[in-house]
């Protein structure tokens, strides 16, 4: 349900542009030992993490992000580790579509704890290291390496702290806070940087603030269509002359019937968003988490959809106890201020057996949203609803214009239960993605979809009918143009049985990952994209694999050496496995029309994975002239090769380098989802790579 908005997704992606050059470091360190008992001790580990960053706990899939990896020096005189790293608070768990993968993160910030076995009888230190890695709600991810230091009493001394303190071993926040106050600084991959609070702001604060404003506008625009979509339904649509009425006696003045529909518009809108009020307090944020990921409710969601999918369709009614029918119309009956509120009630209750299907998806859609999301749903929701009786009771003369009931109404409601059925199939996604039941891959999602537009499609056109549908003598032109965008769809959606990517349904689709024919996959890896004509054979290229069938390498040293043998350009690409904005863009720009010829034709590209942990050789192992430190694994080689001589740590990174490792374009193209920029920026350096070549 999030409409995205272009113009404004371009203007928070410049903010972030002038600092994406910079070192990032969102994360801060402080280590500390807590002692629990006269024996034993806990090493405590706190990362801080700045606004809209988050880091992966140990237990998240390797898909979807670097999970979060401790190792300390053994030193068995000293001390004997106890289980193993714990985690707290709880992580936030939810499945990423775009990653295709389970992932476990915390924001603000998280404790990691150890707890040993003390055995020395004089103090000593406990070094560590961290390996993991860092996003933004947006998509950029920096690799994290700190190195941990734990200045740990010998047991003398920690049972002579351990009888003062009288500390127990419990992980409660507030005591685990109060003991890392003497803190050692952090010894990320990335060093501090000296950024200003206005710099700060512009790379995470807006972006995040705007996400969050499109996600809510976008979900009271959907809840609003919503409600449209309820006021044409058999329920609500013949009493909108009748409602109406009840404020045009001829006892009235023009002015109380127009202020007590204004009440009574008023009235509706309350009436739905108390109703969401008390789903956001009966629900609110920390249920959220659970509501999104947990298999119970995304089933119960399912049927719940399958139900309302089956009251439109007519199997049955769902309809409210009488009493509260009869309760809202006596109080009507006896008038007075208060008339016109209760009269929106009864319109409320009454008209549930339509409107409940459509109250029930936008709850559900905003019920794991947090507090605001049920809030603003049913507000959308209501003041859709409300609106025409409010513009009727204004302008009487416009009722005579209205179109007459019949069975038009009842087709909308069965078209409703069609889209009911496709959307259901979300919440069985979700649960069958998140515990790898296998029930919905991609491909039979996609068939259960085209099935169920097809069927809508024929329904629109009279080829199919329900038992309490009136005849349809002939085919109206308002219903012929829906049938034809129907089967557009159905058109569009098949290529995605093939593996076409399907852009716009990118949101709702299971990931590629689990599709079982993938016709493009099968012609990249059987296009030899493993090596370049000319040159040798790519290094690596069982583990990675360049998109759409390019040509490519994931060593330096042997695009470098490619270069010189074909005389072009290298495109240095650096990436990640847990790179979203590094997926997106090679997704939706690296394929594009105006942008793969260039990358086919006009450059040696390498891709350098900062976050690959493949363990290299020791005679390829290097020192870093950044930090001093020995990089031992492909990953950190080429994170710290981005440092040290580009000064900038975030991915995706593009750098334009000449056959001699000149760099030939100043500035690095960085995220930016448009092909036309991203060719324009190909093309300048194939321009300015040949004017080199000829000096």
């Amino acid at each position: 349900m999030k409409i995205k908005f272009l113009a404004l997704t371009l203007f928070f992606l410049s903010l972030t542009f002038s600092l994406s050059a910079q070192l990032v470091n969102p994360v801060k360190w402080t280590f500390s030992v807590k002692a629990v008992s006269e024996t034993e001790a806990k090493l405590v580990a706190k990362a801080t993490l700045d606004k809209t960053w988050h880091v992966y706990g140990q237990f998240s899939e390797p898909a979807g992000g670097i999970p979060a990896k401790f190792s300390f020096e053994p030193n068995a005189k000293a001390y004997k580790t106890v289980g193993k790293v714990t985690e707290y608070p709880k992580p936030h768990k939810e499945y990423d579509d775009i990653m295709g993968a389970n992932v476990q993160y915390f924001e603000k910030e998280v404790f990691f704890t150890q707890k040993i076995n003390v055995l020395s009888e004089t103090d000593f230190t406990i070094n560590g290291t961290f390996e993991g890695q860092a996003c933004t709600e947006e998509g950029m991810c920096i690799p994290l390496n700190a190195d941990m230091e734990f200045k740990v009493k010998g047991l003398a001394n920690l049972k002579a702290e351990f009888s003062v303190t009288d500390l127990k071993d419990t992980t409660d926040i507030a005591v685990i806070d109060s003991l890392t106050k003497v803190s050692s600084d952090s010894n990320s991959v990335v060093a501090p940087v000296d950024t200003t609070k206005a710099e700060k702001k512009s790379n995470g604060g807006e972006i995040n603030s705007a996400t969050k404003k499109e996600s809510l506008w976008g979900l009271f625009i959907a809840a609003f269509v919503a409600g449209l979509a309820a006021l044409l339904t058999p329920c609500v649509f013949p009493m909108i002359p009748m409602t109406v009425s009840f404020f045009m006696h001829d006892t009235k003045s023009k002015a109380k019937s127009r202020a007590e529909a204004l009440f009574f518009s008023f009235s509706i809108v309350a009436i739905y968003t108390i109703i969401g009020t008390i789903v956001a307090v009966a629900f609110g944020p920390a249920f959220a988490n659970w509501l999104s990921t947990h298999w119970i409710p995304n089933v119960l969601f399912f049927i719940i959809f399958m139900i309302f999918a089956a009251s439109f369709f007519g199997a049955f009614e769902i309809v409210l106890p009488n009493w509260m029918v009869q309760k809202s119309e006596a109080q009507v009956d006896k008038g007075g201020k208060l008339a016109p509120f209760f009269m929106a009630l009864s319109l409320v209750v009454i008209s549930f057996s339509c409107t409940g299907p459509l109250v029930g998806t936008v709850l559900v859609e905003s019920a794991g949203g947090g507090f605001l999301k049920p809030i603003i749903g049913m507000m959308g929701f209501g003041l859709a609803f409300a609106i025409p009786f409010g513009i009727f009771a204004f302008f009487p003369h416009l009722l005579q214009k209205m179109p007459e009931s019949g069975g038009w109404l009842n087709s909308v409601k069965v078209v409703l239960g069609f889209i009911e059925v496709a959307l259901g199939l979300k919440f069985l996604s979700i649960a069958d993605l998140t515990y790898h039941w296998g029930l919905l891959d991609r491909h039979v999602y996609l068939a259960l979809w085209i099935v169920i537009f097809s069927l809508m499609g024929l329904y629109l056109l009279g080829k199919l009918k329900f038992s309490h549908d009136s005849d349809l003598p002939f085919l109206k032109v308002p219903r012929l143009f829906f049938a034809i965008f129907t089967f557009a769809f159905v058109v569009y959606m098949i290529p995605g049985m093939f593996g076409a990517p399907l852009k716009l349904l990118s949101g709702y689709l299971p990931p590629m990952s689990t599709h079982e024919f993938d016709v493009a996959k099968v012609v990249r890896e059987n296009s030899g994209n493993s090596k370049v004509e000319g040159c040798e054979e790519s290094k690596y290229s069982d583990k990675h694999e360049m998109p759409h069938g390019l040509s490519g390498y994931f060593d330096f040293d042997q695009a470098l050496a490619c270069a010189k043998a074909t005389n072009k350009p290298i495109l240095v690409d650096f990436t990640g496995y847990a790179c979203v904005n590094c997926r997106k863009m090679e997704d939706n720009v690296w394929g594009e029309s105006q942008v793969l010829p260039h990358l086919k034709d006009d450059y040696i590209i390498v891709s350098l994975y900062v976050d690959d942990r493949t363990e290299l050789p020791e005679s390829e192992w290097v020192t870093s002239t950044y930090d001093g430190k020995i990089k031992k694994t492909l990953g950190a080689k080429y994170a710290d090769y981005q440092i040290s001589r580009f000064g900038m740590n975030a991915q995706p990174a593009y750098i334009v380098l000449d056959a001699n490792n000149n760099v030939l374009m100043k500035d690095p193209y960085f995220y930016n989802p448009d092909p036309a920029a991203f060719a324009d920026y190909l093309k300048k350096g194939v321009e300015i790579f040949k004017s080199s070549s000829k000096k």
